[in-house]
Parts: C-alpha cells; sequence; structure tokens
C-alpha cells in the first residue's frame, strides 16, 4: 500500500516523520508543492487549484490514500478533495480539544488559556472558528497569525537573530503568564519549538496535531481493510518531479534530523 502525504512545503515532514514511527511496512510519497509554497497568503481558489493538483499527481504515482499535511490546504480544500476523489483523504486540524482537555486538567481559569498559532488563511478560516466554537465554551481559545515562519523554515532559519525577535515582537501581544499551552496549527512551526520555548513559560504545553492525525489514517486504513506493505520506504517529490538530486535528499535529511530533535521539547 502507498501512502501520499502532501504539504505545501517541507512542514509536512513532522507528519511523515510520525508516519514512519507508527506504520513500519507501508510505502510513503511525500510530494512538497515547493512552486507555491506557502499557501497561508494565498486565495482560498489558488489553494484548492494546488491542492488538487497535488493529489491527482499522488494518485498517479500509486497512492491509496492521502493525508494532507497541511493545516492550510486541510482549511481551504478538504470538502472538496473528499467530493472530487475517492479515496481515503485525511487531513490536518489544530490541536484544539487536545489543548482544551489538558487546560481544564487545572485549578486556575487564569492561567487556563490556549493560543493557537496559524498562518493567516487557517487563522481566518470557518474550520478552526467552528472546531473553537465546539471545544471552547468558556472562551479561552486566542488566535494569532504568523505569516513569517513558514518562509523561515522553508529557508531552514530556525534560530537565528530574525526568527526570534519575530516571534518576541508577535508573542508580545500576550500575556503568556495566562496560557497554559500553545497549539501549533502549521506543520512547519515544529521546527521552532526550540525557540518558542525560549520565548514561553516553563508551564506552558507545546502540542501540535501530528498524532492525531496519523491515529486517524491508521483507523481509516483498517476501517477499509486496505492491505499493509511489506517493508517501508519513502519517494520524495517537489512540484511534480521526484527528487534524485543528492543536494536536495540531504536538505530533507536535516528537516528530518531536526525534527527529531525538536521531539525531546514539550
Amino acid at each position: 500500500m502507498k501512502i501520499g502525504i502532501f504539504d505545501s512545503g517541507l512542514g509536512g515532514l513532522s507528519v511523515l516523520n510520525e508516519a514512519l514511527k507508527k506504520l513500519p511496512n507501508e510505502e510513503f510519497l511525500y510530494y512538497a508543492d515547493r512552486k507555491n509554497v506557502p499557501y497561508g497568503l494565498k486565495s482560498k481558489d489558488e489553494i484548492l487549484k494546488f491542492s488538487s493538483h497535488a493529489v491527482k499527481f499522488l494518485i498517479d504515482q500509486g497512492a491509496n490514500a492521502i493525508v494532507i499535511a497541511c493545516n492550510t490546504a486541510t482549511s481551504a480544500a478538504i470538502n472538496e478533495l473528499r467530493a472530487k476523489f475517492n479515496l481515503p483523504i485525511i487531513g490536518m486540524e489544530p490541536a484544539v480539544k487536545k489543548a482544551a482537555d489538558l487546560n481544564r486538567e487545572g485549578e486556575n481559569l487564569a492561567s487556563l488559556r490556549t493560543l493557537v498559532i496559524a498562518t493567516p488563511l487557517t487563522a481566518r478560516g470557518a474550520k478552526l472558528k467552528e472546531l473553537i466554537e465546539r471545544v471552547d465554551s468558556e472562551h479561552l481559545v486566542d488566535v494569532l497569525a504568523l505569516p513569517r515562519l513558514v518562509e523561515f523554515a522553508e529557508n531552514e532559519n530556525f534560530t537565528c537573530d530574525e526568527v526570534k525577535e519575530y516571534l518576541h515582537e508577535e508573542f508580545a501581544k500576550f500575556k503568556l503568564q495566562n496560557y497554559c499551552a500553545l497549539v501549533l496549527g502549521c506543520t512547519h512551526f515544529n521546527y521552532f519549538k526550540d525557540s518558542l520555548r525560549e520565548i514561553l513559560p516553563a508551564g506552558v504545553s507545546l502540542i501540535d496535531g501530528n498524532e492525531g492525525t496519523i491515529n486517524k489514517l491508521i483507523s481509516e486504513l483498517s476501517r477499509l481493510n486496505l492491505a499493509h506493505g511489506k517493508g517501508q520506504s519513502v519517494e520524495y517529490f517537489y512540484s511534480d518531479a521526484k527528487i534524485y538530486d543528492n543536494g536536495e535528499l540531504a536538505r530533507i535529511g536535516r528537516y528530518l534530523a531536526r525534527l527529531n530533535k525538536m521531539l525531546e521539547i514539550k
């Protein structure tokens, strides 16, 4: 069985990384639409066009199931993609419910707020608003758009002074001591856990949706009784072309190594 994983760029490698740990016998196809990254500043129609093209490409490569490893593409296009293509399509959802459940375990409501950071399109989208309304009856969830983090991530700028200055400036809008959780609402944001941890109070948990997404994928594959593979492999693609260049493959290896390092930061 082949599982296609699609993102606007290299943020979705964090989802692939989780899948590689939990699905040791499957073949993976990773598609990064680096020609059109970032998605967060584009229109819904543009994202639907790019996402439809990526899904069709992965199907043409033999994918039996697709993971949209991009919160922005999920927010803008998941319903249309599921209506258009006849195979399992799993989307990303900011882990707001997980954060809300964690926060309710505390006792001081003043420090039970959750901050969701996302791309502009995800932050203003109806999908995130509906999710927050479902799980946030106490109105304890705030949202912050951080459009520049995707660009920083794609350029491998994770801990430079410009990144830290940007984060300090944006987080200065909030009293961080009142927060218990920070939800990473973009897969690119997983690369910045060390920089985020430097800014956030010690008690703030960093929460992403990668594990929940892969658990959903596993559940869907089991429900449909799709045959498992006989060995793990990964093929990488940049906007329609398979990657053969050793320099680019080494670049992907650096990203995966950083993601594994970030897993140690909670």
